[in-house]
């Protein structure tokens, strides 16, 4: 169980898939609104010009001292949907975040967002 008082000191860690290939750095950590969870990252990708941010499940990750392992390979997480570093996932584009993982999509009763940022 990741603890939610930790994800603050996750900012700017690198970000790495189970074979220890680094993705990027981590820049936001989005939690579950029904459970106020850690659900979702954002890993900072791409040219140091030119970067993304693309989202990752945070389900079966490891922290170590200055990583964080993700359980999906660095080839999928960075064809995940991306937002600009100075954007926001829009509404719209949450389910497709959720699609790419192949994981379940599921809104509040009263179509609330699924995902909120920390």
């Amino acid at each position: 169980m990741i603890q939610t008082a930790d994800i603050r000191e996750w900012r700017n860690q690198v970000v790495m898939d189970p074979d220890g290939h680094k993705i990027g750095e981590l820049e936001s950590v989005y939690v579950d609104t029904s459970t106020d969870e850690p659900a979702m990252a954002t890993v900072r990708v791409g040219l140091p010009t030119r970067h993304r941010l693309v989202f990752v499940p945070l389900e079966g990750a490891t922290v170590g001292p200055g990583y964080v392992r993700v359980a999906h390979d660095r080839k999928l997480v960075k064809q995940s949907p991306s937002i600009g570093t100075d954007g926001v996932l829009p509404f719209e584009d949450e389910e497709a975040v959720f699609r790419h993982y192949g994981l379940a999509y599921e809104p509040g009763a009263n179509g609330e967002r699924q995902l909120a940022r920390r």
